[in-house]
């Protein structure tokens, strides 16, 4: 009983197992012929469909395998042989090929190393070789700063651009100004032309810093020439120039003065101050081409009435040492009443940013730098006729009202001359007016001087050679094409030659000793036919004559016009339709206007002025502590501007 238990329990197994194969068989058998019947009747149908298989991770199984190979040494057909360290690595040509094009061309070309099973490459490191190997059956790599730049320069010569721009972009976030210099000398060597674009921008931003650091004094004449010669050194002026120079002649000076005449020559020693000239510049002006451009530059401030014949290279200011333009207010798109927003241009960088606003509303009014302040007199607050004045701290950010003008007044034009400011014509909400006020900033009064023969609105007006010059505008019928201009010292106007067009909301600027006339319209804003021109003429004091010249990019009046360095800036303006962006320097040289970054906002009738360097760039936050130490700059008069000729028809 017990061995026929045993049997039977030995053979219930095999007796499952056996029922379930035959049933697994039956339906295999069943499985097969559905599959085949089918199969048969997709063939006969007339919707039969293809079917695709893709494996996801297919390239990786293979290289993964392919790098086992390489790993122990199996299939590899090529080793190739480090110049420098005689490093031997070994690998697959076809793998090397599909990831090079430097293998490519070698391996499947007619070159004697396609059939060579050692090839040899000079000038190239072992350990870079091996992982620049690993990086093709991987496409991982690992960037260090110890290694970095010979992978790079391994890199450049296999041709694995991948890595070129992996190693470029990780050298570029390690730039600081102790090593910029050296990482833009490389990558000039291995014509990585991104990386040196990179490397020289910030080398020129961090200047001050760079100066100061070791690779500066290890450069050599012609690098440190190349250096001085660009326009995109970000200095605070000229004079730190002409100091990061003698501190590199002072670190070798027996091998280095020799080189003071050609490294002078590109430091722009006119635009230094007189008195800085002959207390440092003379003093290392031993040879005769020093002291010729020593002369250069005194001729320069001796004889500003022929500035525009002795202009050169070094007469051309950096973008940095120019100063900044500020947008100030105007009618926009979004501001019934004017917009109260500043905003502020660097041309260095080409780039328009917010400053600060306005402490109240105005539009139509008037702008003057005047010392280290910003004036703003009169306007409108798009109810009633202002003549309010008020006054920003360059320094401080701070406003503080000034004692008012006698006759309220908006269109009105405001400069500079000789200290006063001036505040001329424009409306009183009534009137056109040809009253003038000055303003005595050292009484803090205000008086008027000799009216001008023609009531004007929306003048411009310019000071050249210590005069006051207003030009165009309108008054309640006509666009003027006269001209006035003021002698402070007789209180007289006097009349000179007309413009050859109308010009009613024309932007007016002083640049190269001429005086320039931008836009404008020539009739009335009510009137139905005004027209908006784009032609630009200037005016020759010494000949008493207006020429056209190269017009702008597009016809409008509301103009805001200021020398920013060599450069006249038109900004903004409102062409008839629409409130404009558009921003244009005019090239003397080239006689042609060119597009610059555009504002952020659309403005027309904006006040355009420029300021120095020493004033903070950015508003101090209002939690700061910083104290920004008052400095007194030299008074510098702009252009106003005009008034938004078709929002009020007066």
């Amino acid at each position: 009983m017990a061995n026929s238990s045993s049997n039977t329990n030995k053979e219930s197994p095999s007796r499952e197992s056996t029922n379930s194969s035959s049933a697994r068989i039956s339906l295999l058998t069943d499985a097969e012929s559905f599959s085949r019947d089918f199969s048969l009747g997709s063939l006969n149908s007339a919707v039969s469909q293809d079917e695709f298989f893709r494996c996801t991770d297919h390239a990786e199984s293979v290289l993964k395998r392919m790098q086992l190979y390489l790993e122990n040494h199996q299939l590899c057909d090529v080793v190739l042989i480090a110049g420098i360290d005689g490093r031997r690595v070994p690998a697959h040509r076809l793998v090397l090929s599909a990831s090079s094009a430097y293998f490519s061309a070698m391996f499947t070309g007619c070159l004697r190393e396609t059939k060579e099973e050692e090839v040899t490459l000079g000038e190239v490191h072992g350990d870079a070789l091996q992982i620049l190997v690993q990086y093709c059956y991987t496409g991982f790599i690992e960037l260090r700063e110890d290694t970095v730049e010979t992978l790079l320069a391994t890199a450049c010569l296999l041709q694995l651009n991948a890595v070129v721009t992996a190693c470029c972009n990780f050298l570029a976030r390690q730039l600081h100004p102790s090593n910029c210099l050296g990482v833009a000398f490389f990558a000039e060597q291995q014509s990585c032309n991104t990386l040196l674009q990179l490397a020289t921008a910030y080398t020129c931003q961090h200047f001050m810093q760079v100066c100061k650091n070791q690779e500066f004094f290890q450069l050599n004449a012609d690098q440190l020439a190349k250096l001085l010669a660009s326009d995109d050194l970000n200095v605070p002026s000229e004079q730190d120039v002409f100091h990061s120079l003698m501190s590199w002649i002072q670190h070798d000076p027996n091998n280095r003065e020799n080189h003071i005449p050609e490294l002078l020559a590109l430091v722009r020693l006119p635009l230094l101050p007189p008195s800085f000239i002959m207390d440092h510049v003379e003093s290392v002006c031993a040879s005769n081409e020093c002291q010729q451009l020593v002369m250069e530059a005194l001729k320069w401030h001796l004889l500003p009435e022929r500035r525009s014949l002795i202009s050169s290279e070094r007469t051309k200011p950096r973008k940095s040492t120019v100063g900044r333009l500020l947008a100030v207010g105007g009618m926009d798109a979004h501001k019934v009443k004017g917009a109260i927003s500043i905003e502020s241009y660097c041309p260095r960088l080409d780039k328009w940013t917010a400053w600060k606003n306005m402490s109240a509303r105005r539009l139509q009014f008037g702008v003057a730098v005047m010392d280290d302040k910003l004036i703003i007199v009169g306007g409108r607050d798009g109810l009633k006729t202002l003549n309010t004045v008020e006054s920003l701290d360059l320094n401080t950010l701070a406003w503080t009202p000034l004692n008012p003008m006698g006759t309220h007044r908006h269109g009105l034009g405001v400069a500079v001359l000789e200290g006063p400011l001036y505040a001329v014509g424009g409306h009183d909400g009534w009137s056109y007016l040809n009253t003038v006020e000055r303003w005595d900033p050292v009484a803090r009064t205000w008086s008027y001087v000799a009216p001008m023969y023609s009531m004007r609105s929306t003048a411009g007006v310019a000071v050249l050679g210590g005069r006051l010059y207003v030009v165009g505008g309108r008054d309640g019928s006509v666009c003027h094409r006269s001209i006035e201009c003021y002698d402070p010292h007789t209180n007289k106007w006097t009349m000179r030659a007309p413009m050859n067009k109308r010009r009613g909301g024309v932007g007016v600027a002083v640049a190269h000793g001429f005086i320039y006339a931008l836009g404008g319209h020539d009739c009335p804003a009510s009137n139905p036919s005004v027209c908006r021109t784009d032609t630009v003429e200037r005016y020759d004091p010494s000949t008493d004559t207006w020429t056209l010249i190269c017009s702008l990019s597009i016809g409008r009046d509301a103009i805001g016009c200021a020398l920013l360095g060599d450069r006249l800036m038109a900004v903004g303006g409102y062409d008839g339709n629409h409130y404009l962006k558009t921003v244009e320097e005019y090239d003397p040289e080239a006689n042609e206007w060119t597009q610059v970054s555009p504002l952020t906002y659309s403005r027309a009738g904006a006040c355009v002025v420029a300021i120095p360097n020493i004033i903070p760039s950015t508003p101090p936050l209002a939690s700061s502590t910083k104290v920004w130490k008052p400095v007194r700059l030299n008074p510098v008069c702009y252009r106003r501007n005009v008034e938004f000729v078709d929002y009020y028809h007066l």
